[in-house]
């Protein structure tokens, strides 16, 4: 069967998908023949550009066309040829459906797939949703920038919480302890940040004079919560909420949340600091 979209009558070859690399050329019930032009192959990989390069072999047949077996289902191929051709790009929903993809374009070399897919591999969406999937793809074909961005997307994660992937399997050991490092030298920062100024006070908490060299009621409470939260997530996100806020207020005295409106310049100076910890690994 031949593709609907890649079967030009002036394709210098036939890919043919879901064969195995023998002489054989075997169809199976799956196979599709892509036939496609041989300067686009050429210029989307060097690999493919040596591999045409060499002399073919003779034929009785002039019109014989060239068949080059693929392994790789159809879906996978189809999409790595839109990605060569100026045409509109694959859709591509999930991670199920890019990571054969940039298997197959790392494998045969063709560089604008695999930098097109890189860019889609650290879209918001699959940071959102598979934050941990995605470093384990982008340790695992050495994509360095892209490993760092999901590493700092992770942190903002319970990192135990991630569901499991057979994706997974191919972190090694060092690309996961630099994670599980990351995570807590960065909540150990970002904890040692949490001492409050002298002028940090509550009118009614501080109002006594054996009160008022301490820091207000709300803060306690605040500090250890945001401890604990910190050592799960180490950033800035939850703590400085107003829920996380909101919560400390009920928790302290009757001025305590007139306090903590006021204390916004100090809430703005930590999460700074917060925020300029390393967040990469």
């Amino acid at each position: 069967m031949y593709s609907p979209v890649f079967n030009f009558c002036d394709g210098d070859f036939i890919l043919r998908s879901d064969c195995p690399y023998d002489d054989k050329l075997a169809c199976s019930p799956e196979s599709v023949d892509f036939r496609v032009h041989r300067c686009v192959l050429s210029a989307a990989s060097q690999l493919f550009e040596g591999m045409l390069s060499l002399p073919q072999p003779a034929s009785d047949d002039a019109v014989v066309i060239p068949i080059i077996p693929f392994p790789e289902p159809s879906a996978v191929l189809e999409a790595l040829l839109r990605l060569m051709y100026p045409m509109e790009a694959p859709t591509i929903h999930t991670l199920d459906d890019l990571a054969p993809v940039l298997e197959a374009a790392r494998k045969y070399d063709f560089i604008v797939a695999v930098e097109a897919l890189r860019k889609r591999l650290i879209s918001s969406d699959f940071l959102e949703e598979s934050p941990l999937r995605v470093y384990g793809l982008a340790t695992r074909y050495e994509l360095v920038a892209e490993a760092g961005l999901a590493s700092k997307a992770l942190l903002d994660t319970c990192l135990s919480a991630q569901r499991p992937h057979d994706d997974l399997r191919h972190i090694t050991a060092y690309d996961y302890h630099r994670l599980v490092v990351l995570r807590e030298e960065r909540a150990r920062a970002a904890i040692a940040l949490l001492t409050p100024p002298r002028d940090l006070k509550c009118m009614q908490c501080n109002g006594r004079w054996d009160k008022a060299h301490e820091p207000p009621r709300w803060w306690a409470d605040y500090r250890e919560r945001a401890k604990e939260e910190l050592r799960v997530r180490p950033t800035s996100r939850v703590i400085f909420s107003l829920p996380f806020l909101q919560q400390s207020a009920r928790a302290g005295c009757m001025g305590c949340a007139a306090s903590i409106l006021s204390s916004s310049w100090f809430f703005t100076q930590l999460k700074q600091s917060i925020d300029e910890l390393p967040a990469t690994v």
